[in-house]
């Protein structure tokens, strides 16, 4: 390989390997020529470049792209990755994802050439699934591996030749507070240089942004709670921008600065690192549709005294680095101590080894230098007994607490870290993890540390979730003396003990865990639940705690304001984020779920595990998520991604196709249509299109309106307005471009998005342009205007045309067609556009408004005012009348003069005969069109009661 880039450079081999940065600029040229992952074209590529391609064993990796949007510290995030097989024969490609141990997986698809599939959310069963698998795709899985906190989801597929496959990923986390920050990380390891690689991270938090960092990219080396030293700059390319309440992360390196990071590829994982401001001192209380989340992190009180019994192994096992480690870890952490702690250390092995007999020692300056000693002369030897150790360290917590009648202003804890599982004395998991129950009798909690691959992780995190604590596990190869520095910094100062948060029983309902042990700085308290009463406007809570010098509680009523603070439709720099309308209620099932699996690994009872994870099942069902007892099945979507001709796909083959990229599944109906001529669209005169040219037909008196809006780029017209009555908003913004030469008007304008709302059942929205289209009705779904697809949600129907046009249906009484223009070449004075038009309007009410909806329950009437009086005009009178240059309109008791015109417009029907009012159709519609402009694509301001009026 190197020898044949010598020679395509010029370079004999003689003159040595050729400038790494020059190799990059090559690769980055052919990564972005070689072909166009948008259009699947042939592109003519050097021969050069054609021999490498043949010389590559793998599909190459073109795109690789992570977008994520977090909304008060809960994350959605979607990772897009393209690989491209320009080999000659099918080749295996295996999109590989390290994602949080924590998060839940919320869908994924994957697109093999014109194939496309989908991941559909099942119940796990019992018995091993014997259904026939596709024979070129192997079935993903999401827990492959277990890192430190991380999780490896895997999916393989055999792409054919000349062609490429796109994998989309989606998963949900709550963000953790840790050391008094937000961690998000996003794992960078496509092992290769790729030719697109772009992170992009979207940050909302209406109680406003504070600390923001973005470290360096950290390798697995260095993962884990402690900062690596030089941590200051952010990786190159990364730009941040952030208001007070809003920040925009984005990491775009191109081939040569991946080069610069690493020769074959990036390998680390990228970081962003916040806090957020705290008012209030009973916490953060948000409510959304009747759910809401509270999140408590009180500062600036004095700490807890704390009672600490470190257990660490000593077994042979732990031989070398792993004990070196551990004991310059534990050196630390002992001049960490404060004076008014009380502190002891035991090792184990096979011998149980208490470093200071029966009790627990003060912090002194001589018994931290004598602690040292004695760690710093722990060897290496023996079995692994665990039960002894902790029964040991309990004992002795327990005799120090009574003997010293510790009260609840101190907190008492104990630290384990072992490498193994246990091989001396009790070797039984469920017996030692009962004989720890019963020995600790909920005085104290119990943290554990695993290292290593041969540690029973199990056996540890059951033990520390049995007994108020956390557990951490850390690789060998890692800095395990920077993991339990940074571990014991979490746990090292406890603010609060016996944290209890209230609310009225009236008020609320299935609320999540509310009662906590202790409070460490730097972390946060997480609780959420469900409104009852959902009228009220307010919401008391109450807090109660102990600390350092008194008991303490806390009071407030908060207010419920719905939904403008919580609410983040519209909200600038989040229009392409997740942008889900209920992003609390998704929190509150993330708590949910993750609480029923805790209960359900502590449970000793059958039965009552049973229970729960059917509760845990069902919940994981209704929102999507992947979870120990659910299971992300792949499944055919059936629909081609070229746009084809019009053929109704078969039921049993029914799907969504390369249009699933959402976040939470939505399902197309059986018998998808997947394309339609502009020819057979049957749709109303009633629009606006072009410039805009507005026309409204008159069907009982067989005639036409139409009026011009000479608005100016950037306004936003209201459409249709009829939230009060059947929940529908339409608004449409402008977009401008030059005039045409020698023509009257100083510019043109055309829509360039049409966004349509509707909040009857349940609130949606709809955000259309010529290129894409977002539907979000809590399920947030983003789909190309290039490509045919069906989708249904509860209330919604959106079908598009590929490059022609997308029907909305509304609870199939409301009807609406979206034209999209596209110029090939554009004049100077042609735009991109989009075109309105009303389908069906029987589910609008008589109340409708807007420029188009005021006339869709309203008849007008033409007059002959050049008669001695004014007289009706029947429909065998109205051709006579066109030459007539005074004929008039009345529309509500309002006269309008009109002329005969013809309007051209774009339903399939070359021209339409109107009559035309001027002036932005004065006296035609209710006020002047200024009255019609909304604030912002999602407004559905009401104010036309006033206009009515007039």
């Amino acid at each position: 390989m190197i020898l044949w880039l010598c020679l395509c450079w010029g370079f004999s081999p003689s003159a040595g390997q050729p400038d790494s940065e020059l190799m990059a600029r090559y690769l980055e040229e052919q990564l972005l020529s070689d072909y166009s992952i948008v259009e699947q074209v042939a592109r003519r590529v050097p021969r050069q470049a054609k021999f490498l391609q043949r010389l590559e064993t793998r599909p190459r990796m073109s795109e690789f792209h992570v977008r994520s949007t977090i909304i008060s510290r809960y994350a959605f995030t979607t990772v897009s990755c393209t690989m491209v097989n320009s080999g000659s024969e099918a080749r295996e490609a295996v999109f590989e994802m390290q994602i949080p141990a924590a998060a839940f997986i919320s869908n994924f698809t994957m697109s093999i050439g014109n194939r496309t599939y989908y991941g559909e959310v099942t119940g796990k069963e019992n018995k091993n699934n014997t259904d026939d698998k596709e024979r070129h795709k192997k079935p993903p899985s999401p827990n492959e591996g277990r890192d430190n906190g991380y999780e490896t989801f895997k999916a393989s597929v055999f792409i054919p030749r000349k062609m490429q496959a796109r994998f989309i990923l989606h998963y949900e986390e709550l963000l953790q507070r840790r050391l008094g920050k937000y961690e998000y990380t996003v794992s960078i390891r496509p092992q290769q240089l790729v030719g697109r690689l772009r992170v992009e991270v979207n940050i909302l938090e209406n109680s406003g942004i504070v600390s923001l960092e973005v470290p360096p990219l950290r390798n697995s080396k260095q993962k884990g709670n402690g900062k690596a030293e030089g941590d200051v700059s952010p990786p190159p390319s990364t730009v941040i921008g952030h208001t007070k309440t809003l920040a925009k992360v984005t990491f775009n390196p191109s081939v040569v600065e991946q080069t610069k990071i690493a020769r074959n590829g990036i390998l680390g994982d990228f970081i962003i690192r916040y806090d957020v401001n705290r008012e209030l001192s009973v916490g953060d209380v948000q409510i959304l549709n009747g759910y809401f989340v509270h999140y408590f992190a009180p500062t600036d009180l004095p700490p807890l005294p704390k009672n600490v019994v470190f257990v660490l192994d000593s077994s042979a096992s732990m031989v070398g680095t792993k004990l070196k480690q551990t004991k310059e870890a534990l050196f630390t952490i002992l001049q960490d101590l404060r004076p008014e702690d009380h502190f002891n250390i035991i090792g184990f092995s096979n011998r149980i080894k208490v470093w200071q007999q029966d009790q627990l020692v003060p912090v002194t300056p001589n018994n931290i230098r004598d602690a040292k000693k004695y760690i710093h002369n722990m060897s290496p030897t023996g079995g692994t007994n665990i039960n002894g150790a902790l029964q040991t360290g309990a004992k002795l917590l327990n005799d120090y607490i009574a003997q010293n009648d510790i009260d609840a202003r101190s907190v008492s804890l104990i630290i384990f870290l072992t490498d193994g599982r246990p091989t001396v004395g009790e070797t039984q998991s469920s017996k030692i993890l009962s004989n720890t129950k019963d020995a600790i009798r909920d005085k104290f909690c119990l943290f554990t540390i695993g290292i290593g691959n041969d540690v029973d992780h199990k056996l540890l995190e059951r033990m520390a979730l049995e007994n108020c604590g956390m557990t951490r596990l850390f690789q060998e190869d890692e800095d395990a003396a920077s993991h339990l520095k940074g571990f014991y910094d979490e746990i090292g100062t406890p603010l609060l003990s016996d944290i209890r948060v209230d609310y009225p029983e009236d008020d609320v309902e299935q609320v999540t865990q509310n009662f906590f042990p202790n409070y460490f700085n730097g972390s946060e308290i997480i609780i959420a639940g469900k409104l009852i009463n959902r009228t009220s406007d307010k919401l008391h809570v109450e807090v109660t705690a102990s600390n350092s010098k008194k008991y303490i509680l806390l009071k407030t009523d908060v207010a419920i304001d719905l939904p403008s603070r919580n609410d983040i439709r519209g909200v600038p720099g989040l229009e392409d984020g997740k942008g889900d309308n209920n992003y609390i209620e998704r929190a509150w099932s993330y708590l949910t779920i993750k609480e029923l699996l805790n209960s359900r690994l502590k449970s000793d009872d059958s039965q009552e595990k049973d229970n729960l994870m059917e509760k845990a099942k069902s919940m994981a069902l209704a929102y999507n998520f992947v979870t120990p007892f659910t299971v992300l099945k792949m499944k055919e979507a059936g629909l081609d991604s070229e746009p084809p001709q019009e053929e109704f796909i078969s039921p049993s083959t029914d799907g969504i196709g390369e249009k699933v990229q959402s976040l939470q599944g939505h399902k197309a109906p059986p018998g998808i249509r997947r394309g339609q001529d502009k020819q057979r669209i049957k749709i109303s005169k009633t629009s606006a299109d072009g410039d805009p040219h507005f026309v409204i037909d008159f069907p009982s008196s067989k005639f036409s309106v139409c009026f011009n809006i000479d608005g100016e780029p950037g306004d936003i017209l209201r459409l249709v307005s009829d939230h009060k009555e059947s929940g529908v908003t339409v608004n449409g913004q402008l977009i401008g471009a030059p005039a045409p030469p020698n023509g009257h008007k100083k510019h043109r304008t055309y829509f360039s998005t049409i966004t349509i709302l509707s909040n009857k059942p349940e609130r949606s929205y709809l955000e259309i342009t010529p290129k894409r289209v977002i539907l979000d009705d809590g399920e947030r779904l983003v789909l190309s205007c290039g490509r045919s697809a069906v989708v249904r949600s509860r209330s919604l129907e959106v079908s598009i045309s590929a490059y022609s046009n997308i029907t909305v249906t509304i609870r199939d009484s409301i009807s609406f067609v979206i034209l999209i223009h596209h110029y090939k070449k554009p004049a100077p004075y042609q735009r991109n556009h989009l075109g309105f038009y009303i389908s069906n309007s029987k589910g609008l009410s008589s109340d409708s408004h807007g420029l188009l909806g005021q006339f869709l329950n309203h008849e007008v009437k033409l007059l002959q005012e050049s008669l001695n009086t004014s007289q009706e005009v029947g429909q065998n009178q109205t051709e006579a009348l066109k030459a007539n240059p005074t004929n008039t309109l009345k529309v509500k008791g309002r006269l309008v003069p009109v002329v005969w015109k013809q309007r051209r417009i774009y339903n399939g029907q070359q021209e339409v005969d109107c009559w035309f009012a001027k002036n932005n159709a004065d006296k035609l519609i209710d006020g002047s069109y200024k009255d019609y402009l909304a604030s912002h694509p999602f407004d559905t301001g009401t104010s036309f009661g006033t206009i009515n009026s007039l």
